[in-house]
This record gives structure tokens, sequence and C-alpha cells, in this order.
């Protein structure tokens, strides 16, 4: 009997929200609220800042933010529902798209925890390239990103099916007893 996938991927789930939860407070406690740590000079840096928006702090600056918090929370609820369900629709077989699926559901739960009970969002990485300064993101983002890419490999370099049912029958075959 084959395992069944969708449990490690539920795992993998878990996984991004305790790493995500544990490097916030870690952050909380040991970088002061605008300040930072350089890593690498001109490249990066672990930083703490609070995001009242959404991704790249889009509606951050908004004249309304509780409408924002609360439309954000609803639009995670819905799209966390809906990865579950797809990861439970995937099947029981390990796919980039099911891992994917996994790391999505991980880091919108852990970015829905800091909106509904934070309040904000609490971002950390800060990267820069040249001139340019990344706008400032945290674990969970960094999840729904590479879960985003997962799927996108998938679409776009579909896996070959595996089922023995596809495979020709040859009624003409001789067979040796």
């Amino acid at each position: 009997m084959k395992k069944d996938a969708r449990i490690w991927i539920y795992v993998i789930s878990v996984l991004a929200i305790v790493l995500d939860r544990v490097s916030k407070l870690w952050i909380n406690q040991h970088v002061p609220l605008g300040g930072g740590i350089t890593v690498i000079p001109k490249v990066f840096r672990i930083s703490h800042v609070l995001n009242f928006g959404a991704a790249f702090s889009i509606f951050g600056q908004s004249t309304s933010p509780e409408r924002v918090r609360l439309g954000l929370i609803a639009f995670s609820v819905i799209a966390v529902i809906i990865v579950a369900i797809a990861i439970w629709r995937i099947g029981r077989e390990w796919t980039p798209a099911g891992v994917g699926l996994g790391l999505i559901l991980g880091g919108a739960l852990g970015n829905l925890y800091d909106r509904a009970v934070l309040h904000y969002v609490i971002d950390f990485l800060e990267v820069h390239i040249g001139s340019y300064h990344w706008p400032d993101f945290n674990i969970a983002d960094s999840c729904i990103c590479v879960g985003a890419a997962l799927l996108m490999i998938e679409i776009i370099w579909p896996r070959e099916k595996t089922d023995s049912s596809s495979t020709p029958r040859n009624d003409n075959a001789v067979v040796d007893h």
C-alpha cells in the first residue's frame, strides 16, 4: 500500500508555520523596531518592521487600516480553505505542486495569525541589489513565493503520468508457461 503524501504535505505546512512564528518571536526579542543586523553589507540585513498592509506593504498607508486588515483576513481565510481543499484533492503522490501548496498554506496561515492577533505582519528580511531595495519580507512570504514557484514548475513542465492503465496492451504477446 502506498503512503499518502497529503499528510506529509500538511506537515510541511505546520513546519512552515512554526519556522515563521519562531523567527518572528526571535526578531521581537532581539532586534529593536526599526533597527537591524547587517549580515552581508549592502546586500542582506535582518531588520524589524511592521507591515500593516499586504505583500510589499500594498495598502499599508490606507486611510482605513482596519478595513484593509479585515479584508486581508477574509482573503487569507478564503485562500487557506481553497489551498487546503486543493491539497486534499491533489492525490496521494508527492508532486512539486503538492509541496508548493503545503508551503503556500503554511505561509498564508503564518501571516494570517499576525494579521488576526497582532493587527500587522512582522517583516524582517531585507535585500538590496545594487541601488534597489527589495521590500522587507518574512519566512511566511518566502514560503508562499517558493510554493508558487513549485506550482509554476508543474504547470510549465508537467510530470508524465505513471498510471499502469495507460500502458498499451499487446494482445498478440506470446506467454511462455
